[in-house]
């Protein structure tokens, strides 16, 4: 083969040392302080990019020869580890815990997407009913003061009554009166009875009770059951009613249980005769008002816009027939809670109620003439006596409430305390005079 072979600087074919080409001089020159090359200088001048490069065989001539060296390390300047945050590490547990959630919630999501979509390709139609949610309007809320709370709040005081006798069973409302067990109803539910009732409470339990007491004139009842825990009713004022004032008739008409209706005052000291043939007769004042009443609502309370009883509901008039059934036509009367409740705390404290009576009878020629009713009798020790009364005398006001009928004395009477002062105004003669009469108790 032709050539030159040259290996550590050594000419094979001459037998001999071959001088090292010329170097360059610039980026190929070696730098001051390395270390001696052969042929390349003095010993003096050093560098760490020459070594024997020259002597490998297989080198290019034309070549400069170049090694890097690496730097000497000072121990204890080793410069401090990083770590690639770019670089993939291992998955923590939070990692690994919320890639199955994410799977489910993911899964879950397209699930119902392709639940709504196949049942509504799948059903009759795909109409959708209603618009979108809204909020519900400020009537709709039931505050408390609304007439749905006020329902909400009374119903639990509210109960059925249901009588037996030997011509069946009778059926009426009532409502507690007392947490250890006293029911309000009217007489008439319980009239007939054999002392023994049951009643039906808001949750549809049941509990036997007994008669404490009745008053078939002003035709209230107290009954009672052996119950604990129960929800009293908070009674108002009466007197302070207005015609016109928001009131709820609640009860078991036609033995529908917790049935509630709504109306208003109608009328204030309604006076009521009312009574079946050959059975008491029974005298009030009663607030009269057109919401709902109907058979069974007897004895349920009527209460105010605060949910406070105000009256007993007890009779309604209506345009029947004889022997046909009333129903409601907006004509219905309870008996003021101010006389039902004097009325219930005599029954429970003595077993019998106190009658008011102001001591003089009503009727006779000429009663009622003139706008004013005729005193009949009058008896010599009792209170009209005393008050200047006479036989012969027209009353024509009584607490300025005027005087048309006869029952209008009684059932007005009635309706105060005995002890109660009240102003009567009357006619003698010509003559019209008022007096004050302190209104006393039946003897009886």
């Amino acid at each position: 083969m032709g050539g030159t072979y040259v290996t550590d600087g050594w000419d094979w074919r001459r037998g001999g040392e071959t001088p090292a080409p010329a170097i360059p001089s610039g980026a190929g020159s070696p730098p001051t302080g390395s270390p001696a090359v052969p042929g390349a200088g003095s010993a003096s001048e050093t560098s760490p990019w020459w070594s024997d490069a020259l002597a490998d065989p297989w080198r290019d001539p034309a070549a400069p020869a170049a090694v890097v060296v690496p730097a000497v390390v000072v121990a204890g300047t080793e410069p401090e580890p990083v770590t690639d945050p770019d670089a993939p590490g291992r998955p923590t547990l939070r990692q690994l815990l919320l890639i199955p959630v994410i799977t489910a919630l993911l899964a879950g999501t397209l699930g119902g997407a392709l639940g709504y979509a196949f049942a509504v390709r799948g059903g009759a139609s795909g109409t959708v009913l209603g618009g979108a949610p809204a909020q519900a309007p400020a009537l709709a809320q039931r505050k408390p003061e609304s007439l749905a709370g006020v329902a909400e709040r009374v119903l639990p005081s509210v109960v059925t009554v249901r009588v037996s006798s030997l011509g069946g069973t009778s059926e009426g409302s009532g409502f507690i009166a007392s947490a250890d067990g006293h029911v309000i109803t009217n007489d008439h539910v319980v009239a007939g009875g054999n002392g023994k009732a049951s009643v039906i409470f808001n949750d549809g339990s049941s509990a036997p009770a007994t008669l404490v007491g009745q008053d078939p004139e002003s035709d209230i009842a107290v009954i009672k059951v052996n119950r604990t825990g129960l929800r009293p009713v908070e009674f108002g004022d009466s007197d302070a009613l207005a015609v016109g004032d928001p009131v709820l008739a609640i009860g078991s008409p036609l033995s529908l249980a917790n049935t509630v209706t709504a109306g208003i005052v109608s009328a204030l000291d309604r006076t009521m005769q009312a009574g079946d043939p050959g059975g008491p007769v029974r005298y009030y004042a009663a607030i009269q008002t057109d919401a709902a009443v109907n058979h069974g609502n007897s004895g349920g309370p009527l209460v105010d816009g605060a949910g406070r009883v105000v009256g007993v509901n007890s009779t309604i008039k209506s345009l029947v027939a004889e022997g046909q059934e009333a129903g409601n036509i907006g004509l219905a009367f309870a008996i003021p809670i101010n006389q039902a409740k004097r009325v219930t705390q005599d029954i429970i404290g003595t077993g019998k109620a106190r009658r008011t009576v102001i001591g003089a009878q009503v009727g006779g020629p000429g009663a009622g003439a003139g706008g004013g009713v005729r005193l009949a009798a009058v008896e010599p020790s009792g209170p009209a006596a005393a008050a200047g009364l006479r036989v012969g005398d027209v009353i024509t006001k009584l607490n300025g409430r005027p005087m048309t009928e006869p029952t209008d004395l009684i059932a007005l009477v009635r309706k105060f305390a005995p002890g109660s002062v009240v102003t009567v105004e009357f006619r003698r003669g010509a003559d019209r005079q008022n007096t004050s009469v302190t209104l006393a108790a039946d003897a009886k």
